[in-house]
């Protein structure tokens, strides 16, 4: 049988910062609340990342003293919440290229992804289009959303990948008809990590007249985006998957040419009408803080990362043979290793690596036996089975003894 497994590394082992490094090192020797031992080597950084202490800085004045509705019009409090709501948006704006009029914040990517495809297809559905293109390796809620769609009358295409886990241009171009309202794909994919080529997707639609969506939840703060350059009309974007809080991300609308979207909540119409709701400010201050953050330290954390990524994997390959990265490492995102391990069911890799904390495949379907779509849709071979685990960067250099001296006897046990 064949494990995959993920690894993604975090930002806290790249920075100087000595406030960071001593929070990395505290997440590490931690000790458990119940049974006295230390906390496990939190490698699991795709599901969610730890928030940066900065962040966190950022945000206790708006739950304690600035407690102002940023709604409210009328009143000091009010006006200073909306002040630090506008400044956030600003800061999510540059780091994506966009400008801040073209900022919704939402609760996170899963409803940003919602509004994105829904929203879209039910208000263009009076010109009479009714068909959608998505990717097999999309995230779940991309995926359920066409289904649901697809319910209600719309047609969806889900383009294949190739064994490098990237779609044909050619595929998709073929895929475009005079119906199609919407394409739908990932910058970055969550399991296996590789990237897409956007830029080029973007043109295509662009050419083709048809609205194009990135699911960049987890390609944001982690490589450079700029909408413009990659021709993106809707992008959505989650806060603790770039060390903020959870429970905040928002959605990119294009307004030039603009792009018209049916809201999916009723209310107070909050957000320009397309998502109602009080925003959380102490949430939204954090979000933006964390996008600043990623704005400046990017390049220095990449190049950590990188580094990182490579001693782990040369260590295993040097120890270990059968050994398979999935996805095209020439396009892929390195502090993402989705690795194949011949011989060795998932679940006694993740026994057997009790000291750190991996998962066997995406959050979202971590808790399911079944095999990853993502795995089966790039083809690796049927009798090798996969684990998923994600290495942060609070995976410290020093500790890869703790990933690697586990996986050895785990080969020993299944042999």
């Amino acid at each position: 049988m064949f494990t995959a497994t993920i690894i993604s590394w975090s930002k806290f082992g790249a920075t100087a910062i000595a406030t960071l490094r001593w929070y990395a090192v505290r997440a590490t020797i931690t000790k458990a609340p119940q049974n006295s031992q230390l906390k496990p080597l939190y490698l699991d950084v795709q599901a969610t990342t730890p928030m940066d202490p900065r962040v966190l800085d950022a945000m206790i004045p708006y739950m304690v003293s600035s407690y102002g509705n940023p709604h409210s019009k009328t009143h000091f409090y009010g006006w200073e919440a909306e002040e630090a709501v506008e400044k956030a948006r600003l800061q999510v704006a540059k780091l994506i290229g966009a400008d801040s009029r073209e900022v919704i914040f939402t609760s996170g990517a899963t409803e940003s992804n919602n509004i994105a495809i829904k929203g879209v297809a039910n208000f263009y559905r009076e010109t009479g289009k009714n068909h959608l293109i998505t990717v097999q390796t999309e995230h779940k809620c991309i995926l359920d959303s066409c289904r649901y769609l697809s319910t209600k009358g719309f047609k969806v295409t889900y383009l294949p990948v190739q064994r490098n886990g990237i779609i044909s241009l050619k595929e998709l171009e073929n895929a475009i008809t005079n119906e199609t309202i919407l394409v739908s794909v990932m910058i970055l994919n969550n399991e296996i990590g590789v990237i897409q080529p956007t830029k080029e997707i973007g043109k295509i639609c662009r050419e083709k007249n048809v609205f194009f969506h990135c699911d960049a939840a987890q390609a944001v703060g982690k490589i450079s985006i700029d909408v413009n350059d990659m021709n993106v009309d809707l992008m959505s974007i989650s806060g603790h998957k770039i060390y903020g809080p959870k429970g905040i991300g928002a959605i990119y609308v294009r307004r030039r040419p603009r792009v018209r979207l049916e809201a999916q909540m009723s209310g107070g119409g909050q957000e320009r009408g397309m998502r109602s709701g009080t925003l959380p400010t102490p949430l939204v201050v954090g979000f933006g803080k964390a996008c600043a953050i990623a704005a400046e330290e990017m390049e220095m954390d990449k190049k950590h990362i990188d580094r990182l990524s490579k001693r782990l994997l040369d260590r295993i390959n040097s120890k270990l043979s059968h050994v398979v990265r999935n996805g095209d490492p020439e396009q892929t995102y390195q502090g993402c290793l989705n690795l194949s391990f011949s011989c060795v069911e998932g679940e006694s890799l993740l026994m057997a690596l009790k000291n750190v904390a991996l998962s066997s495949g995406s959050a979202c379907t971590s808790a399911s036996l079944e095999p990853s779509y993502v795995l089966r849709a790039i083809g690796p071979k049927k009798t090798w089975r996969i684990l998923a685990s994600d290495l942060g960067l609070e995976g410290l250099p020093q500790k890869r003894k703790l990933i690697i001296q586990p996986i050895f006897v785990s080969k020993k046990w299944n042999d």
